[in-house]
């Protein structure tokens, strides 16, 4: 059933999706080939050790990351968290997995081409549009069974275009960190707005004390949004796209 589901996604104009998908010169070409495995590495005194796993089935948790847009990936791709894609310690670069949620027993393929999470709970991280799919955005983790997927010879070649391109619209909203002092949000909003970002305001909360974040949006497509995330980075700003 899973091969057929997964065989399934590769169709024939996946080629297609793919040349549409390579863009930036400073970052690998999303492609199934060369499979990359690498040698054991360390990341906070703990070591890991990649493998070809075609039998991996486990249970644990998933959490997501997306304030990361833009950075290169472990394969040397560019991160779009708008892509179904995900992080794992030891899985080959790139590989398919099946994500099921047990609460609400949502299934999505995800395409593995990070490092991570480095975190002993949590054994896989989703990018934002996996995340979306899994309804899991809010609780920022969730309970799953993670299905290792092995790619068959009928797939029609390159599946990468086709699950990354296979994601929810672009985030219409980004939301800032929060700050006790209302000077910095100030800040950051007039930077934001001198560098064309529109649609920016600031939000107050007087929970546990009163603090400040910076809501940008909504965004109208994904060429604004990308542009946003530009600035963002560029300013250093710390955020995640919401809803």
């Amino acid at each position: 059933m899973r091969m057929r589901r997964f065989a399934a996604l590769c169709s024939a104009g996946a080629m297609a999706l793919l040349l549409s998908a390579c863009g930036g010169g400073q970052y690998r070409p999303v492609r199934d080939v060369p499979v990359k495995i690498g040698p054991p590495y360390t990341v906070r005194g703990v070591t890991y050790t990649p493998a070809a796993d075609p039998g991996y089935d486990m249970l644990g948790y998933a959490s997501w990351y997306g304030s990361e847009s833009g950075n290169r990936t472990a394969n040397g791709e560019r991160f779009r968290p708008g892509w179904v894609s995900a992080a794992h310690v030891s899985l080959p670069l790139p590989s398919y997995v099946e994500v099921t949620a047990l609460d609400t027993g949502r299934t999505i393929v995800v395409r593995v081409n990070d490092r991570g999470p480095f975190n002993e709970r949590r054994i896989i991280d989703l990018s934002y549009a996996a995340a979306v799919r899994l309804d899991m955005v809010d609780e920022g983790e969730a309970e799953v069974e993670v299905v290792a997927l092995t790619p068959g010879s009928d797939t029609g070649g390159d599946a990468a275009a086709v699950i990354a391109n296979a994601a929810p619209p672009p985030p219409r909203y980004f939301e800032s960190e929060r700050y006790d002092d209302p000077v910095t949000a100030i800040a950051y909003r007039e930077a934001l707005t001198a560098a064309g970002v529109t649609s920016v305001e600031i939000r107050v909360s007087h929970e546990m004390g009163a603090w400040h974040r910076l809501r940008i949006g909504p965004l109208a497509n994904a060429v604004a949004a990308e542009a946003a995330e530009n600035q963002l980075r560029a300013l250093g700003i710390v955020y995640r796209p919401v809803d």
